[in-house]
């Protein structure tokens, strides 16, 4: 045998063997995302159906209602008595939930309702929608308020937000179709839904008109999808129209608590302002539903990029193998994960709080294990209205147990305290 060949054998021999302990890998990362999920894909999408079943025959709604976001807004559930009235509580979830109600208002869509186990306390899609006692404690060393990135102080006209030179936020809406537990704007829920006043629309949007540095606008709220195609197209048309703003994002959950939102006149509607993009708010596996993943396909098939920020809840998605499932499933979505965001220490909230290890192991794992598209950034939101910083090892400093500093875009220092 020439030499070249047998450098050639040596180099087959190396690749096989590389080969099979990339194979090793593969199986362990498999075996984890297995293992970690608490549920059977195939029985859990039979239990929706069942429930499904139950909560339709309660309202006495047909197929074509449940398919319809309008019925879906109408007949959201945002107290204990219509809760136990569908499913049956047992008496002290049932306290619970009232005790917890009095103070923090809550709501759900009748097909989010579905997805969920509401007697099981650790029960992921249940904690993401249905309150608990933990919304009223605080933890006694760290300051927690409503508004923890000061966009009270942030805002220069109308409902903006601004903390970047090139971008900013209006929120046009208060109103979601769910009002999710670890929400950041709580303070927002108030005491019935509203939308933003049509003055503040136009004063923001003139605020964008007159301000040339702005080339990214992201309508958020609430949940922009919650407005009516007209309202929501006269806000992306009037935008579309000033010349300095080269692209616009909408931020939206609709896509996992009530997919039904995305119809065939919504997406055409959106498909004449491109670019466009949207950014879901996934933060569970089981969030991905058929409903859920078609809404997806008629937005990517409009030509619309998709993107995913979830948010890093204790006793939720903490866990490597959950995050990894969950960016799998998007992915085949057409989902790109885009961000994973540090949990805010917003009032009603520090039961979801993690600490940053957590983050970082999670980011440690998807690193190799999976390929960069299935690989958000980890994001902390600096308190101040200072702006997102990409969470890396290299850039904050631990000062002491659960405490640490992180250095903002801006080179400021800033204190985050985990609970």
């Amino acid at each position: 045998m020439s030499e070249m060949k047998q450098e050639m054998s040596k180099a087959r021999l190396a690749s096989l063997e590389r080969a099979a302990q990339l194979d090793k890998s593969a199986q362990e990362t498999n075996a984890g995302v297995a293992n970690a999920k608490s549920y059977d894909e195939a029985e859990y999408k039979k239990t929706v159906a069942d429930r499904k079943k139950i909560i339709m025959e309660h309202f006495g709604a047909s197929e074509s209602d449940w398919n319809n976001h309008i019925w879906q807004m109408q007949n959201r559930i945002d107290n204990v008595e219509k809760l136990n009235a569908i499913f049956k509580l047992n008496q002290d979830r049932y306290d619970e939930i009232a005790e917890a109600g009095e103070n923090f208002r809550w709501s759900t869509t009748p097909y989010y309702l579905s997805l969920m186990d509401v007697n099981n306390r650790a029960d992921e899609i249940g904690l993401l929608a249905i309150p608990t006692r933990h919304e009223m404690s605080a933890a006694s060393n760290i300051d927690t308020t409503l508004d923890p990135m000061s966009e009270e102080f942030t805002n220069p006209a109308g409902s903006i937000t601004r903390r970047y030179p090139d971008r900013l936020i209006i929120n046009v809406t208060s109103t979601c179709a769910m009002l999710c537990r670890h929400c950041q704007r709580r303070r927002n829920f108030g005491s019935e839904d509203h939308h933003t006043s049509a003055a503040d629309i136009e004063a923001s949007i003139e605020y964008v008109r007159n301000t040339p540095y702005i080339r990214d606008v992201l309508v958020t709220g609430g949940d922009p999808f919650v407005l009516s195609d007209d309202k929501l197209e006269y806000i992306i048309s009037s935008l579309r129209s000033i010349p300095h703003v080269e692209y616009i994002r909408i931020g939206t959950r609709t896509s996992a608590t009530m997919p039904q939102r995305v119809t065939e006149d919504f997406v055409n509607m959106l498909k004449k302002y491109h670019p466009i993009y949207v950014n879901f708010h996934f933060n569970h596996p089981k969030e991905l539903t058929e409903d859920a993943v078609e809404a997806c396909n008629r937005l990517a098939n409009a030509g619309v990029p998709l993107g995913n920020q979830m948010v890093l809840l204790k006793g939720i998605n903490n866990n490597k193998h959950v995050v990894m499932s969950l960016n799998r499933k998007m992915l085949m979505a057409r989902v790109r994960p885009y961000y994973i965001f540090h949990p805010k220490s917003v009032a009603g909230t520090l039961h979801f709080c993690c600490d940053i290890e957590d983050g970082l192991q999670i980011m440690d794992h998807l690193t190799g294990n999976t390929s960069g598209m299935a690989k958000p950034y980890y994001i902390y939101n600096a308190s101040g209205g200072l702006g997102k910083v990409p969470l890396l090892r290299s850039n904050f400093k631990k000062i002491a147990e659960g405490k640490y500093e992180i250095t903002t875009w801006e080179g400021n220092v800033v204190d985050f305290q985990y609970p």
